[in-house]
């Protein structure tokens, strides 16, 4: 088997119809198997899939196991050859696989392709190339110096703007919400750090698919539109928990290393005061202003 599409759901069932009605047209070119693990979903998600998505296989949780579990739940059932961790909210164009199946075939050194990603506006999301947040890049990320300066390739390095949005190029980072992974990487790599329950596992496996010799390609030559915010969402208590949590624990994990050895205690005083803005602020606008 050539691909399998694993999607992990949660309380979004118009999205996931629209979502596996492209992933099951884009599926009929390539030996494909689509699996999708719910995560106890109160929307009547499961019963749309039992009803009209009878082929792929299903996964349904009896707790919400958070994103990199159910992922490696779907992983571990999987047979392709090459694995799409997908979000619900998004939509593939016909082509979509076929392509990165293609580049992956063309490219035996790809650990992992990332492709173009447009919003529901059909403006570009700039998190479909990323650089590691090192102490500086998320120094200036944080800080809001590189929005100031969106060129320049110092200042604003974590989107990577020296990259053409149209040349298929390295990058570090593959985002979760379509990442194209060649199994036999994953394998030598493991699979998501569970400990991420949600944000930030894909900045951690793109980090360890480098690590065992492989290399992470933007592919700007497929695409998919991208509903951003369906999924998760930072303006609520939980999910702003959730982020910097997911940024505490990168940091630790990376915290033994050269980079950030000397600036561990700089950067987690940082996130927890950014995540102090972040509950303030929403707190504010819930009290004030809704």
């Amino acid at each position: 088997m050539e691909l399998s599409v694993i999607i992990v759901s949660f309380n979004v069932k118009e999205y996931l119809k629209n979502c596996l009605s492209s992933v099951k047209a884009a599926s009929e070119l390539l030996d494909c198997e689509i699996i999708v693990v719910d995560n106890n979903s109160q929307d009547g998600s499961v019963e749309m899939l039992n009803k009209d998505f009878s082929g792929i296989k299903l996964i349904s949780n009896h707790i919400n196991s958070g994103f990199s579990a159910a992922n490696n739940m779907g992983i571990k059932i999987s047979r392709g050859q090459f694995i799409l961790l997908l979000n619900p909210d998004t939509l593939v164009e016909q082509d979509t696989f076929l392509r990165c199946v293609e580049f992956m075939k063309l490219h035996p050194d790809a650990g992992a392709v990332g492709i173009k990603m447009i919003n529901g506006e059909g403006r570009y999301l700039p998190e479909s190339k990323r650089a590691f947040p090192s102490p500086l890049t998320a120094f200036f990320k944080t800080s809001g110096i590189s929005s100031l300066f969106p060129q320049s390739g110092l200042l604003n390095k974590y989107y990577l703007p020296q990259i053409d949005i149209m040349r298929t190029s390295l990058t570090e980072v593959i985002s979760g919400a379509f990442m194209f992974i060649r199994r036999e990487a994953i394998t030598k790599s493991g699979l998501l750090d569970e400990d991420f329950f949600m944000y930030g596992e894909d900045i951690d496996l793109s980090y360890r698919l480098l690590q065992t010799g492989y290399l992470n390609y933007y592919f700007p030559e497929a695409s998919i539109i991208h509903f951003k915010g369906k999924c998760t969402s930072r303006d609520n208590f939980k999910d702003i928990l959730f982020f910097y949590r997911a940024m505490r624990i990168y940091v630790l994990k990376r915290s033994s290393e050269g980079l950030y050895k000397p600036f561990t205690i700089l950067i987690m005083s940082a996130i927890y005061l950014r995540e102090f803005l972040a509950l303030f602020n929403r707190g504010f606008r819930l009290i004030f202003i809704r």
